[in-house]
């Protein structure tokens, strides 16, 4: 008699067990920077504690609704780890706007004109300088993301609210403008540093898939070598750090695999 033995291999499992996509806008409060400014020419100056805030530009979506981008937006791209879709890694992008307060007075260390300078200055565009990291600051970053159910369904079939935490790292890739003496340049994107942060908050969900996110994060940007360059001067660099505090709002959507 003869014995046949048929082997069926399993379906392997996927290593991620669903994704989802998200979209929001932000607004932002940031710590006072020390900004290092070294110029082609031999400028080489460091304004110190200088002030600077984000401009939300809200208004811009019900002027142009299809420019949705022009605001200070955020997209997540997020994988899930596990089939609950408590643990997940995301993609996480932030375009932020840090602009350089003008009219403030600023103390300013280093050479300018080849003289040297250890005095207070006052950020004018037309007749010192404006920075502003404004198409943008742009955040770009991996996070390792928990959630936890709060509150369920009546049926217990699906959460309802969730508290989620992250925390990540990543890249700087602004697009600066620079102001120097009147004359303006909005350079090109660059990577330019790196940026750590940490973000918490919930999730409610008023369908099964589709779901409102509202988080609050914290973090650090180092800009190494920002593009500072204007139309007469080429090879101009900036670099500073500052901390900042971001309030965020985005709409997702799960999608199982």
């Amino acid at each position: 008699m003869l014995t046949m033995t048929v082997a069926f291999s399993q379906k392997k499992e996927p290593f991620f067990k669903g994704m989802y996509v998200q979209w929001g806008y932000n607004t932002e409060w940031y710590t006072k920077s020390n900004i290092h400014i070294k110029m082609a020419n031999g400028n080489n100056f460091i304004l110190h504690k200088v002030k600077a805030h984000d401009r939300p530009d809200m208004d811009a979506v019900t002027k142009k609704p299809t420019e949705i981008s022009i605001p200070q937006y955020n997209y997540r791209f997020g994988f899930y780890l596990n089939k609950a879709h408590t643990r997940s890694l995301e993609i996480n992008f932030d375009h932020i706007k840090y602009i350089v307060t003008d009219g403030q007075k600023a103390h300013v260390t280093g050479k300018i004109d080849g003289v040297a300078v250890n005095g207070d200055s006052v950020l004018n565009p037309n007749t010192f300088l404006h920075l502003e990291h404004t198409d943008g600051g742009n955040l770009l970053h991996i996070n390792y993301v928990e959630q936890k159910t709060l509150f369920t369904t009546k049926d217990k079939s699906r959460p309802l609210v969730n508290l989620i935490w992250k925390a990540g790292a990543g890249i700087n890739i602004p697009r600066t403008d620079f102001t120097w003496r009147g004359s303006r340049l909005n350079n090109d994107f660059h990577v330019a540093g790196y940026n750590f942060a940490a973000e918490a908050g919930a999730r409610f969900y008023p369908l099964k898939k589709l779901f409102i996110e509202g988080t609050a994060k914290t973090g650090y940007a180092h800009y190494i070598n920002a593009l500072a360059n204007t139309n007469e001067l080429k090879g101009n660099r900036v670099h500073h750090g500052f901390g900042y505090f971001e309030l965020i709002g985005l709409v997702g959507y799960d999608i199982n695999f």
